[in-house]
């Protein structure tokens, strides 16, 4: 297996692929020329944001290895592992990367808000795909990042950076929003299987053995990345996919509840719940009365 480096720090980074430090927490790097080409799998410390504009490099990280043949956007989380493979035969790749380190954002309006940019987790396959117009957005704004780190660095350098940074990841924000619509037959399907996995889940008496559906799990099987396949729930359904689980949890507590030959914890059990003062928790806060009230109110009507 190959080794894999651990890079925690920018200078590091520049290093290992040839590029000047102009500061040491923040960068712009140039991926298109041959002498910064590598063909290493690392770890990276720092945030990591890549627009790729031609064919030519792979980048791969997780479970997938996506081409970048459009023009496109991955955004990496410090702590993954991603991987370089470049072909410089033929036309001459522009790919250009902006790292910043989370010392960088600390203390910032940035750093308050860097969890929201949930594509940061998302897997290479589930790249943002720009068009033109977003293209040249995110090109003026790197363009603005990269002559402020040819300043001499003042009182004014981190706020300016920072600023444009936080702009750059708004605007992939909204870039994916219209990603995610003009994907909603795709997105259709996904909730149309992740439905039939939930129900799955819970019929066939996988939750007992198992415990408690989670989105990890349901993200896995539809080979989505959590977080990617999260944001789709939310879109499409105005609900987080923990949430949507939630509900269907409790329609199908209250009609096994119905049943009076199965008792609150063999309800519990089926549903996945290691103890049943658990459900009976999960189903006041969710169904707003306990098991047992709800059941005397069903038996009333």
């Amino acid at each position: 297996m190959d080794e894999i480096l651990k890079v925690d720090t920018i200078e590091q980074y520049n290093d290992l692929f040839g590029f000047e430090t102009l500061h040491p927490l923040v960068a712009i790097v140039d991926l298109n020329k041959p002498e910064s080409q590598r063909r290493d799998r690392m770890t990276l410390g720092f945030y990591s944001l890549f627009l790729k504009e031609t064919k030519g490099c792979v980048i791969n990280y997780g479970k997938s290895i996506y081409d970048f043949d459009a023009e496109t956007i991955v955004a990496i989380a410090p702590g993954q592992t991603v991987g370089y493979s470049n072909d410089f035969t033929g036309t001459t790749p522009k790919t250009i990367g902006l790292l910043f380190h989370p010392n960088f954002i600390s203390g910032t309006s940035l750093g308050q808000k860097i969890k929201k940019y949930t594509f940061f987790s998302y897997e290479s396959n589930e790249a943002l795909h720009l068009s033109e117009e977003e293209l040249r957005i995110i090109r003026d704004i790197l363009s603005i990042i990269r002559t402020e780190l040819k300043h001499a660095i003042d009182k004014h350098t981190r706020g300016l950076i920072c600023t444009n940074i936080e702009l750059l990841l708004d605007y992939c924000m909204r870039f994916y929003d219209r990603q995610f619509i003009t994907r909603q037959g795709m997105n259709l399907d996904v909730l149309a299987r992740f439905e039939r996995l939930l129900d799955e889940y819970l019929d066939s008496g996988l939750a007992a053995k198992a415990g408690l559906p989670t989105v990890n799990y349901f993200a896995d099987k539809i080979c989505l990345s959590p977080n990617y396949f999260g944001d789709l729930v939310k879109k499409e359904t105005g609900k987080s996919a923990k949430e949507y689980i939630q509900l269907k949890m409790l329609n199908l507590a209250k009609e096994e509840l119905l049943n009076p030959e199965k008792s609150i914890t063999q309800v519990a059990y089926s549903l996945g719940f290691q103890y049943p003062q658990h459900f009976v928790r999960f189903f006041k806060k969710y169904g707003n009365m306990t098991p047992s009230e709800y059941r005397r109110a069903s038996s009333s009507l």
